[in-house]
């Protein structure tokens, strides 16, 4: 994020005391791809195959643990019950849609 702000910007953030929230926030929503968050942020999110299929062992990584941990997060405070119920629901609904 410091690095983003740098680059885009010229701000080190560290050396900003008197930034208030809401400018961070305005900056923060303003970052562009081109700065190493917003390629992080590019690389969760992508979708496209053909993208994908291109895709560096490393860019691969960091997009799997990201759509790992949201997968964990989903399941977070569940009981076993609960989880198990969730799984259900998802075999029915693939049972529907390719049974």
């Amino acid at each position: 994020m410091e690095a983003s702000f740098t680059a885009q910007y010229g701000i080190r953030l560290r050396n900003e005391p008197d930034m208030s929230w809401a400018e961070f926030c305005t900056l923060l929503a303003g970052i562009m791809p081109k700065t190493p968050l917003g390629q992080v942020i590019s690389i969760r999110s992508e979708e496209n195959k053909d993208i994908l299929k291109n895709f560096t062992p490393d860019q691969h990584r960091i997009r799997n643990e990201w759509r790992n941990k949201m997968f964990e997060k989903q399941f977070e405070g569940m009981t076993d019950d609960e989880k198990e119920m969730q799984v259900k629901e998802l075999e029915n609904i693939f049972a529907k849609a390719f049974g």
